[in-house]
């Protein structure tokens, strides 16, 4: 899919991104992050740029940890798939 132009405005500023993705979802992208730095401007962040910064790291905050669930959720579902496996090869036998 070619890339394709997307036109934001975050905190105030005119943005044009760039990208493969279907605008309409870069645009809730965009209002995700506005609604997180707004919520951190209600409880006394007043800089738009420090607002951004913190929204920015918590949700790669949260990112991570969902990595981390995943992988660890993953590691569940393996160690029961190994498990269930080596108990069919018991029936086989």
């Amino acid at each position: 899919m070619p890339a394709g132009r997307v036109e934001l405005t975050l905190l105030g500023q005119a943005l044009t991104v760039r990208t493969e993705a279907d605008p309409e979802y870069v645009r809730t992208l965009a209002r995700y992050l506005e609604e997180r730095v707004a919520a951190l401007a209600k409880s006394g962040v007043k800089e738009p740029m420090a607002a951004l910064t913190l929204a920015a790291l918590d949700i790669t905050d949260e990112l991570f940890r969902a990595r981390e669930d995943r992988e660890r959720q993953d590691g569940d579902v393996n160690a029961r798939l190994g498990a269930l496996v080596q108990m069919l090869e018991r029936f086989r036998s």
